[in-house]
């Protein structure tokens, strides 16, 4: 099942995505205005019930996608976590201890099918391929054997970047990971059942139908159970707070020359699974 968030006839709906169109799902459930309090409510299950015989009631085409969660408390990113893409810093260090984290604002990103922009401060927006999941129950200090208790589903990211203000200052990525609409989110969340749906997925990101990232989960240096193990040591997670959990080697600008994203260019993530996450790309 693809759960999705999207904008029709001048309205938000959640629903159930399909091949001919949306099954739109929040006017049987006016309690739960948003996906994020269905997550909340532990209640992706009921949406899947509701969806079963019901007719598509918005066609492919008559609506557009918008970012799965709204209004998430947090969006934790995890840095340099598959192991060729730690050798790509050629520091000679080997990989940390521990994961690498940054913070992300919801501003940042577009939905599916919307275009990233590149802004008129530098020319160098790259992609991040990414898998993200969706917390679904609230916790600290969560152990690592009980960590996919606490996933409510998963998502894609294009996680675009502005490489030199990444670089701006000595100890931080922030400036070049949170310009408005630099990156993206979706589909749709599909909702978590199984280990198998993470532990060894497929994760590809193609730029214009060239492959450019091309890696397994079960590569990560630091697993997806083990991030959320470690992040909340330090912070609540409480539904609807996203972990993107890290991209393969592959980007753009570890290419000589770089191949940074220009206007024009078609982006796509793909994970087995989950689905593809398709963007364009405009100068602002």
């Amino acid at each position: 099942m693809k759960i999705a968030t999207y904008r029709a006839e001048d309205q938000t709906f959640y629903g159930v995505a399909t091949e001919e169109g949306m099954i739109a799902l929040s006017p049987d459930f006016s309690h739960w205005p948003t996906l994020r309090d269905v997550i909340e409510a532990g209640a992706l299950h009921e949406l899947a019930v509701a969806a079963k015989d019901k007719p598509v009631t918005h066609r492919a085409g008559s609506f557009d996608y918008l970012i799965p969660v709204p209004n998430p408390e947090k969006i934790i990113c995890v840095g340099v976590n598959f192991p060729d893409r730690n050798a790509e810093y050629k520091d000679g260090q080997e990989a940390p201890p521990n994961p690498s984290l940054f913070i992300r604002f919801p501003r940042s990103f577009v939905a599916a099918d919307q275009a990233v922009i590149r802004p008129p401060e530098t020319p160098q927006l790259d992609y991040e391929g990414e898998i993200a999941i969706v917390i679904g129950k609230e916790g600290r200090r969560i152990a690592e054997a009980d960590a996919y208790d606490h996933i409510a589903g998963i998502t894609l990211c294009n996680e675009g970047t502005l490489r030199d203000w990444v670089r701006h200052a000595k100890f931080n990525v922030t400036q070049g990971k949170n310009w408005d609409r630099s990156g993206a989110m979706g589909p749709w969340l599909v909702p978590f059942t199984a280990p198998a749906q993470l532990d060894d997925v497929r994760l590809t990101t193609k730029v214009n139908g060239e492959l450019r990232q091309d890696d397994r989960t079960s590569r990560m240096i630091f697993s997806i159970r083990r991030q959320i193990a470690y992040i909340s040591t330090f912070t609540t997670l409480v539904p609807g707070d996203i972990i993107v959990t890290g991209t393969p080697t592959g980007a753009g600008a570890r290419f000589d020359p770089p191949k940074f994203l220009k206007p024009g260019d078609v982006v796509e993530v793909e994970a087995e699974g989950i689905g593809t996450l398709r963007n364009t790309v405009e100068d602002e």
